[in-house]
This record gives structure tokens, C-alpha cells and sequence, in this order.
């Protein structure tokens, strides 16, 4: 039998966080994924971004994956939101003394390093490719048993498998679900122009259409993550069109200020949902990141909220195993539901509201819509809250997104 403090099901990014943040603060685990970690760690970019929230860099930094990561991702210093492409709009812009709003990264760079991170971690182990074949949970704690026949115990579990979750299904926690009448296209290009570190979100009546900077390519061309929602009526269309006709529909509803545009990488797409778990905890177990809360791209939050989670939750049982409590203890269990349900309420409701208020099509609807970010613009105290909510610095903030050891 492998005895841990903390059993993880799930070693994506948000999985590997947690575990890597308890690891630095000495509690130990156990992280299980079928995944086969060489074809999670490809050479070659295959187009998927991730956009990392300034709070969100400052946990990597003081859990030691930032170090790994140093001068790879592109900072976002500014962000442009518009109605389409009309003038005005709100535009974010901290002073340029102050850390940027956020770094963006390619993902299997993300993975890479909290992989390396997690190698080096002398309390984790990692048990990839690996599957659960049995688990119980009880009042004497949580037993798993793997497809190889391998026993693992530990007083907690925690669920990071993602949106179809089956450690949330088989603890029968109801979930709010529906599916957006959108699916994302997701893709990297190359332009003329410099972006100048500024992240794009122009609100088209079909969806909204991001742009999002990244570090220019090995012969230097400046390079940009797209993610645009198109109405599903369109979206196979869209997803088989070739190369050079989707850059050119790309230019297009970039209005062309960003020049010439040519693929960099793969293309994407996936359908759009949201879903909220009516609890993240239940008898012995956790649920963090996209198996907790799924939501529409629309301001970039998903994975960053992930990370609040796993900060709350680290914070929670590092604070618990240092006054000797047994880390599924229901008391703590409620201290991490109460920490983040209010939040990750909040930033679910703001992103759906946002998605219908900016899907409203006519020339009033786009008028007021304006009308409204030139008051935000104007109303310093007001933008500044929202700034800090880009940032993901709203609320009561765990240590380690403060950039602090706990």
C-alpha cells in the first residue's frame, strides 16, 4: 500500500499546480493521469495558448515554475476592448512600471515545465499513464486501487480530470449545465505589424473574436493567438476551410490593422459550454478547475480560475497538516467551498452575461453597449476593479497568488 497526504486525480495543468504548491510546502501526493506524458510533451507547437493571469504567474513564480518558464511567455500590457471594430471601446493599461496584465505561453510549454517540476518534487509521484480501476472514500479515509493492481491510501482526494469528471459523477454532485450555440476556433497566426504587447477582444453579434499576443516566431515575425466564437450553424464550414482562406476571413474581422495574416500552427475548434458543480467538496474529496466550473472563453478566466483553486485548496490543507489536522477533514473541506464558490460564481455569471449582452445584434444594441465602456472608461475606480478582475487579484486572495509562500 502507497500511503500519500493528498490523492490527485488528474495531472493537467491545474492538477500538477496543486500538487508541485503542496509538495513546496510538505505535504505529499499522489498524481494519477492515463496520459502518456511524451505525447503531452511534443517538440513541435501544435496551436494551443494559454493565456496566465498576472496573480496566476506570481504562484508559479513562488511554487518554482516560473523559474522554468522565464522568457518564453509574452506579457500582455495592455488590453483593447472594442464593439466590433466602431472606434472607442476601453481600453486596460496599467502604469509601465507595474507587472503586466498577464503572460501568455504555449501550452506544451506550460507542461514541459511543470512536468520538470513535478520530477524534481521529492515529496509527488507520478503515477502517468495510470487509471483508476477502483476508489473508495469513507470515513476511514480514501483507498484507490490502479488497473495494474497497485494500492494507494491518503485522507483526501482531490478531482482534476476536467469537464467530464468522473470522480465528480460518481460522488453525484448536481451540475448546472448548457451548451452555447457557439463553437471556439482556435488558431496561431503571424502579421506584419507588431501587436505591442496589446490582447484584442472585438464583440461581433456572431461571437467574440480575441486576439491575443505572443512571442514573435524563429525568423521574427510578430505572432498573435486567435480565439473566435462562430455561431455552430457555421462552425464545420469554418473548420474545413484552407489555410490561406482562413487567414484572409481572420484579416478580415481584424479590419486589417495588424497587416498581412498567415497561419503559424494547427487549428482548433471545440463547442462552447458552461457548467457550475452545485459543490466542490463532498465526503473526503476536492474538486478543482474545469472538473468544478467550465466557462465561455469570453475574457480568458478558465484556467485562471483553475489556479485560484488550487491556491485556495493549497493554502487550506498546508494550513490544516501544520496544526495536525487530517487533511479530509470536513471542516477544511468547507473553508475551501466557502473560499471559492462566491468567486467562482461570480466569474461564471459575469462571462455568460457578458456572451448575451455582446450577442445582441442592431445598431441601438451596439450604441449602448458603447456608450457603456465610455463611461466605464472614464470612471477610473470602476475600470480599476476590472482591471484587477483581468488579473485575477478580486477578492480574498490566497497567499500564493500574492506571490507568497504560505
Amino acid at each position: 500500500m502507497i500511503q500519500a497526504d493528498v490523492i490527485i486525480l488528474g495531472g493537467g495543468l491545474v492538477g500538477l499546480t496543486l500538487a508541485i504548491a503542496l509538495d513546496k510546502h510538505g505535504v505529499s501526493t499522489i498524481v494519477i493521469d492515463p496520459a502518456i506524458p511524451e505525447k503531452l510533451l511534443a517538440p513541435r507547437f501544435d496551436g494551443r495558448t494559454t493565456a496566465v493571469a498576472s496573480a496566476s504567474w506570481r504562484m508559479l513564480g513562488a511554487i518554482g515554475v516560473g523559474e522554468r518558464l522565464e522568457g518564453q511567455g509574452c506579457p500582455i500590457r495592455t488590453i483593447h476592448v472594442s464593439d466590433g471594430l466602431a472606434p472607442g471601446g476601453l481600453v486596460f493599461d496599467p502604469p509601465e512600471d507595474d507587472e503586466p496584465l498577464g503572460m501568455m505561453f504555449e501550452n506544451r510549454l506550460l507542461r514541459s515545465a511543470l512536468r520538470e517540476s513535478a520530477l524534481a518534487a521529492p515529496r509527488l509521484t507520478l503515477a502517468m499513464p495510470a487509471k483508476a480501476a477502483e476508489v473508495v472514500r469513507d470515513a476511514a479515509g480514501v483507498r484507490v486501487t490502479l488497473e495494474d493492481g497497485r494500492k494507494l491510501t491518503a485522507p483526501l482526494l482531490v478531482g482534476a480530470e476536467g469537464r467530464a469528471s468522473p470522480t465528480r459523477e460518481a460522488a453525484n454532485i448536481p451540475i448546472a449545465r448548457w451548451s452555447y450555440d457557439h463553437s471556439a476556433m482556435v488558431a496561431t497566426v503571424t502579421h506584419e505589424r507588431p501587436h505591442e504587447n496589446v490582447a484584442y477582444e472585438i464583440f461581433y453579434p456572431a461571437g467574440p473574436f480575441a486576439i491575443l499576443p505572443m512571442l514573435d516566431d524563429e525568423s521574427g515575425k510578430p505572432r498573435s493567438a486567435i480565439v473566435w466564437s462562430v455561431s455552430e450553424r457555421n462552425a464545420a464550414a469554418m473548420a474545413g476551410l484552407p489555410d490561406r482562406a482562413f487567414a484572409a476571413e481572420v484579416e478580415r474581422r481584424m479590419g486589417g490593422f495588424l497587416g498581412k495574416i498567415e497561419m503559424a500552427g494547427p487549428r482548433s475548434s471545440y463547442k462552447l459550454g458552461f457548467h457550475h458543480a452545485a459543490t466542490i467538496t463532498a465526503e473526503r474529496l476536492a474538486l478543482v478547475g474545469d472538473a468544478a466550473h467550465g466557462i465561455h472563453p469570453i475574457a480568458g478566466q478558465g484556467l485562471n480560475l483553475g489556479f485560484r483553486d488550487a491556491a485556495a485548496l493549497a493554502q487550506v490543507l498546508v494550513e490544516g497538516a501544520r496544526l495536525g489536522m487530517d487533511l479530509g477533514d470536513a471542516q477544511l473541506l468547507e473553508r475551501y467551498q466557502r473560499w471559492r464558490s462566491l468567486d467562482t460564481f461570480m466569474v461564471a455569471a459575469s462571462t455568460d452575461a457578458l456572451t448575451r449582452i455582446y450577442g445582441v445584434p442592431g445598431r441601438a444594441a451596439s450604441l449602448v453597449r458603447r456608450i457603456g465602456m465610455g463611461a466605464i472608461q472614464r470612471i477610473r475606480p470602476l475600470k480599476d476593479r476590472l482591471m484587477a478582475e483581468a488579473r485575477g487579484e478580486s477578492g480574498d486572495l490566497p497567499l500564493l497568488l500574492r506571490g507568497l509562500t504560505i
